[in-house]
């Protein structure tokens, strides 16, 4: 019980923060993303980033097919993960804590 507990922790403490901070920046997601990838050493962190959310879309992907569900049961925290990363993974172990019993 208490993975999702810390899950459900992160994703309101990290989904405000995201929240707060698209509400306030001066620029669009992609915008920053492009800015973060045009330097070496801000690309490197991001590469990180982003090969992590594919493993954690892997393990999405297969803990669903083995809990019988379809590909599209599992689509929308991919998209959250593509786009937002940490919360799409997050946002998965929360909704699906109770049903590992």
């Amino acid at each position: 019980m208490q993975r999702p507990n810390m899950a459900l922790t992160a994703l309101v403490g990290f989904s405000m923060y995201t929240l707060a901070t698209m509400l306030t920046a001066e620029q669009s997601l992609l915008a920053f993303g492009r800015e973060l990838m045009s330097r070496p050493d801000t690309a490197q962190v991001v590469i990180d980033l982003y090969l992590m959310a594919a493993l954690a879309c892997v393990w999405m992907y297969r803990d669903a097919r083995a809990r019988g569900r379809s590909v599209g049961s599992v689509l929308p925290y991919l998209l959250l993960t593509a786009v937002f990363v940490s919360i799409g993974p997050l946002l998965y172990i929360v909704v699906n804590r109770g049903r590992d019993e």
